[in-house]
């Protein structure tokens, strides 16, 4: 049957209209789908951008090696419109330097906003040198702080080698070049050289708590053997400075600082670059960002299983027990 010409026309025409609609919301979908990845991307790579006065809270977490990123964050909240800062610190410590480092961009810090930490259940050797670049420090009651000491660790292999019949040569410039290497026998004065390094660290290291903790010689030889205490032996030997959680350090900061009551508290956090962050990085940022906490936690941890944390040099870490 032939469609009269007028009647082929108007069907033509409702043809191209549902085309023309087609295409339009087909053009939206694009553009909402990749606004949305781009907020997401954005906040992903640059998660700190905060144009109001807020209190900053910055985490120190896991071993701390002083990485570019953690020193960046801390400048970053330097230059912010953040009145104060909330440093959060759950950490064991890790390297000596890395821990200096951190100190020292944390004084930076303090020297332009007010700095309180705030231990979670441990802040221990190089953690605590961070926690004492704030201006107050706050634990729990069964927060474990201290662990004042420095140590240089390496595995010894030698007897192995020698019952399994293999030998190491080496030709060096001098005898204590490259020593000790954990292939041969420590020598005596391979021995001596490191303990001379472990020796003035560990002597910075307790200078710094005697100056930042007002400390007399008498009271800085109780802390400093190498253990760690809870949070209510450590305000007993001048460690801590109170007893309490977040809320009862943002109320010193209300109090003794004369920071607004009621600001909000913003998380900096390191930039992640998703180029970087592997699959299950990637694709726990994407689900921290969509508001599923609990699928991010899940795939953060299997992206830390893929890592290795090897750390050099001279360490300033506790390593306790694992308790249930």
């Amino acid at each position: 049957m032939t469609m009269p010409p007028n009647q082929f026309a108007d069907f033509l025409n409702d043809r191209q209209r549902l085309r023309r609609k087609l295409s339009f919301w087909r053009v939206s979908a694009f553009l909402a789908l990749f606004i949305a990845v781009g907020v997401v991307g954005w906040r992903v790579v640059r998660p700190n951008t905060s144009f109001e006065s807020h209190i900053a809270r910055i985490s120190i977490e896991g071993l701390i090696t002083g990485d570019r990123e953690t020193l960046k964050l801390i400048q970053d909240v330097s230059k912010s419109h953040a009145t104060a800062v909330l440093l959060n610190i759950e950490s064991p410590g890790g390297t000596t330097t890395g821990s200096e480092r951190v100190y020292d961009e944390l004084r930076l810090l303090s020297a332009k906003k007010p700095v309180v930490a705030v231990v979670g259940s441990v802040a221990a050797s190089g953690a605590y040198i961070a926690a004492l670049g704030s201006d107050r420090i706050f634990s729990e009651g069964n927060s474990l702080v201290g662990s004042i000491g420095v140590l240089f660790q390496f595995p010894n292999v030698s007897k192995l080698l020698n019952t399994i019949g293999v030998q190491v040569e080496s030709v060096k410039s001098a005898p204590l070049k490259a020593a000790p290497n954990g292939l041969e026998p420590t020598s005596p004065e391979a021995r001596a050289a490191l303990a001379s390094l472990v020796t003035d660290s560990f002597d910075w290291f307790k200078g710094l708590v005697k100056t930042r903790r007002n400390m007399t010689d008498a009271e800085l030889v109780r802390v400093s053997d190498g253990r760690v205490f809870t949070g209510r032996q450590a305000i007993d030997l001048k460690l801590i400075d109170e007893l309490g959680n977040e809320r009862a350090a943002i109320a010193w900061l209300e109090r003794e600082k004369g920071i607004a009551k009621d600001l909000p508290i913003r998380d900096w956090k390191k930039p992640r670059h998703l180029e970087n962050l592997g699959l299950l990085g990637s694709a726990a940022s994407l689900a921290e960002m969509s508001g599923f906490n609990d699928i991010a936690g899940w795939l953060r941890r299997g992206a830390l299983m893929q890592e290795n944390h090897v750390l050099d040099g001279l360490l300033s870490v506790w390593q306790g027990g694992v308790v249930n």
